[in-house]
């Protein structure tokens, strides 16, 4: 029984030398590669190779360490090459056919055939699983080594922002201060001055956008005072400051504020978290020629305070939803890009979260902060 196995193999085999040219050029002539890959040879010899570990297979012990170490070199190529690995496995299984094609017209019984095609199909089952499980880590590695790469980039961009930031603030923000205070004394000794509480609104949304650039370089690292804050007095407070805004967009304002609404916080961050994204939300409603609405809603649930702000402009696309919390992202012509950014920062600075929901109808900014 046993020299009938070893002839069969045998013979197998001489009948492989024989055909050897020609399923190998069929194979060659099947097989998908690009004039552009620069391992194009080496495609052919690495299917030359496996070619061979299958033949000595039939009469002698292959190792899966040896089918391994191949594999991982064409895995390598593969991503070196930046080729599709559908490519590659559809090479392989072309080898495999081929192969099996060949074994099955040797003219050997197929009953003594079949536990050869069994090995042959698990060599080649264990080649495609060692290169593909190789290429998906190297394809890993590569993309983590890419986000380090777009990381960095992103610091240094955030980092030069902090440089130009610290340059601009100790330009203007001393003489603005200046300028606030000097207004501030002629509205006391000239109370029927026209054009005072316009002056007066313009220097304090000026003062807002610099503090914007502060946050968003960073600069301020202390950790600021935080206090108790009512949500009904911060709201009116805030529609006050931004009433000039609100009447010029002809924009309909609609509140329902909870009483029992209170958090720990930095007062002034907040607020300028809340009157970014209000102002924000005037600016979309600008696209609409009619019924600007937006609604400011504050309630209470078991452990925090949640603010919906809502207008009925422009839908934002779903793949924006995240990206426009990003750095220097912004769809404005003149816009900075920092704004609901330095939003983003602040809420995550005070443990909360804030997300973007939006339709055809309505566009919503969802902020959740820590109840007292």
């Amino acid at each position: 029984m046993k020299s009938a196995s070893v002839s069969t193999e045998e013979k197998l085999i001489r009948f492989l030398e024989e055909k050897e040219e020609d399923f190998l050029t069929l194979w060659k002539e099947m097989i998908i590669i690009h004039d552009e890959d620069i391992y194009k040879e080496e495609v052919k010899k690495n299917g030359y190779q496996m070619y061979l570990l299958i033949k000595r297979s039939i009469t002698q012990f292959v190792s899966d360490e040896e089918v391994k170490q191949l594999a991982y070199k064409v895995a390598k190529q593969r991503v070196l090459s930046n080729s599709n690995i559908g490519e590659f496995v559809y090479n392989v299984n072309l080898g495999r056919s081929s192969v099996i094609k060949y074994i099955n017209k040797s003219g050997i019984a197929i009953d003594d055939l079949q536990p050869i095609i069994d090995k042959v199909n698990l060599h080649f089952d264990r080649y495609c699983f060692h290169a593909v499980t190789r290429y998906t880590e190297l394809k890993d590695l590569e993309l983590k080594e890419k986000m380090v790469f777009i990381n960095q980039s992103h610091k240094d961009r955030l980092s030069l922002l902090g440089q130009m930031s610290s340059s601009f603030v100790h330009e203007f923000r001393n003489p603005l201060t200046s300028v606030m205070g000097f207004i501030k004394l002629l509205k006391l000794e000239n109370p029927s001055l026209k054009y005072m509480e316009t002056i007066e609104h313009e220097l304090d949304q000026l003062k807002f956008r610099i503090t914007q650039f502060l946050h968003a370089s960073r600069l301020e690292v202390v950790d600021k005072h935080r206090e108790e804050i009512q949500m009904e007095d911060l709201f009116s407070e805030i529609l006050s400051f931004l009433y000039p805004s609100i009447a010029d967009g002809d924009v309909d304002v609609k509140t329902n504020i909870d009483s029992n609404c209170k958090i720990i916080a930095v007062k002034d961050e907040v607020k300028q978290v809340l009157v970014n994204i209000i102002l924000n939300s005037i600016d979309a409603l600008k696209h609409l020629p009619t019924n600007r609405c937006l609604s400011i809603t504050c309630e209470k649930n078991k452990d925090s305070i949640v603010f919906t702000i809502t207008n009925n402009g422009p839908e934002i696309p779903e793949e924006m939803k995240e990206t426009i919390f990003e750095p220097f992202y912004t769809t404005k012509s003149l816009g900075t890009g920092i704004g609901l950014y330095v939003c983003k920062t602040l809420i995550e600075k005070h443990n909360g979260t804030i997300n973007c929901e939006s339709n055809k109808e309505l566009t919503s900014f969802i902020i959740s902060l820590p109840t007292i």
